[in-house]
């Protein structure tokens, strides 16, 4: 049974706008699964879809064999352990005026988690490589890279089964890239990781398999250095072209 399973899956906006369409997918426990392509062709959204911040307009969506189900409160409440986000943005993911402690400690209540907050901060924050000393700081004594740390941490207080993440290194210089990148591939040894980027390289380096989307349409699909070696698809080929 898949981890998380999109069976014909298309979403369009309120306005009419159709950005996803007829999307099939499986995302297996323990691997990871690459999501690339350009702005605008539907990655950001088809996460959202996963996290169940928007529900498909057609289609079907399933969560460890469950239908999820946006309208069901216990429903979503179960989905926020099973499922974390790290998003794209580590400055603006962080209210600047709560300090780390508290920030790590709001999920840990929000979602009714066992055992000791405290202990369970402390857990997270050695898992992502920063000091204790970290809960009485404010973001702004941080750099990028270990405000996405944090945001990584946040995420792992829930101990989720899936981590989803959302161009978690476009914004960070190079060097700090590679070392997010390190921690990633690190935790993705006991968690199943979804990498959306527009990034082949990033995703080439943690994700085994890959899927590669086109105006909202799931163009090729397959194991990450099949498609490396022979892209398939014209689009494929010219992502694979735009590398220096």
């Amino acid at each position: 049974m898949s981890l998380l399973s999109l069976q014909n899956v298309s979403y369009a906006y309120p306005r009419g706008d159709t950005v996803l369409h007829d999307v099939s997918m499986d995302v297996e426990q323990g691997e990871n699964l690459g999501i690339l392509g350009e702005s605008g062709s539907g990655k950001s959204t088809l996460l959202r879809l996963m996290l169940g911040l928007a529900a498909p307009s057609a289609g079907l969506l399933m969560a460890d064999g469950t239908a999820l189900d946006i309208h069901s409160r216990p429903r979503m409440q179960a989905h926020r352990r099973f499922a974390q986000p790290v998003f794209q943005d580590p400055y603006s993911s962080l209210d600047p005026r709560m300090r780390i402690g508290r920030a790590l400690a709001e999920p840990h209540a929000a979602l009714d988690l066992p055992g000791n907050a405290q202990t369970e901060i402390t857990r997270v924050l050695a898992q992502v490589g920063l000091p204790d000393d970290s809960i009485t700081r404010l973001p702004r004594a941080f750099s990028g890279g270990q405000r996405q740390r944090i945001a990584i941490a946040r995420a792992l207080i829930a101990q989720p089964r899936v981590l989803l993440a959302d161009e978690p290194v476009s914004a960070l210089d190079l060097s700090t890239r590679v070392r997010v990148i390190d921690l990633l591939a690190d935790l993705s040894r006991d968690l199943t990781l979804v990498l959306v980027s527009h990034d082949i390289a990033i995703v080439a380096a943690l994700c085994p398999r890959l899927v590669v989307l086109q105006h909202g349409r799931v163009v090729e699909a397959g194991a990450t250095r099949q498609i490396l070696r022979d892209p398939q698809h014209p689009y494929t080929r010219m992502l694979l072209a735009s590398l220096p």
